[in-house]
């Protein structure tokens, strides 16, 4: 497995990830994935990753701002998602890695995901990359079904303050 900067011509493959990780309802709030251009404009280009083994991406991982604010610039949310025949190989663990490192070269202080309780998976993944819980927030937001589900919020602050 070879992590890479990810490259618009994954996005067909990265899109498909993205999607049927939304489709499990334990990924994230939003239904359907959003066109290239969309999500290039709302993810940072220097923390954009893919995990592929030979030439096929099996997973994908990337950062974005969650404010405008100056003094919230060092501040981004993680999204990290894997194909679902390549879960539990260490591929998410690889990508989570290699992106904290890449966003503190980049000069980002701290990172943070929220993540749905059900998705088990992911904050297992998130505290074995470093990761803590901060907070907990309920009824967040609602799923693709109507219905208001809580989400864990963990962050990692990196050594760079």
């Amino acid at each position: 497995m070879k992590i890479r900067a990810l490259q618009t011509a994954d996005w067909v493959t990265v899109s498909r990830i993205y999607q049927t990780g939304m489709d499990t309802n334990l990924a994230t709030f939003q239904t359907v994935c959003p066109p290239w251009g969309e999500w290039d404009n709302s993810h940072i280009v220097k923390c954009r990753l893919v995990a592929e083994t030979g030439s096929v991406v099996i997973g994908w991982a990337a950062i974005s701002h969650v404010s405008k604010r100056q003094v919230y610039a060092g501040v981004a949310e993680v999204s990290v998602y894997v194909d679902s025949f390549a879960q539990k190989s260490g591929v998410g663990t690889k990508l989570l890695h290699t992106l904290c490192h890449d966003a503190e070269k980049e000069g980002f202080w701290t990172l943070q995901s929220s993540i749905l309780p059900e998705n088990q998976a992911s904050i297992r993944l998130h505290e074995k990359c470093g990761f803590r819980v901060v907070g907990y927030r309920e009824k967040i937001g609602k799923d693709r079904f109507g219905i208001w589900r809580d989400s864990i919020l963990m962050e990692l602050r990196n050594s760079i303050i």
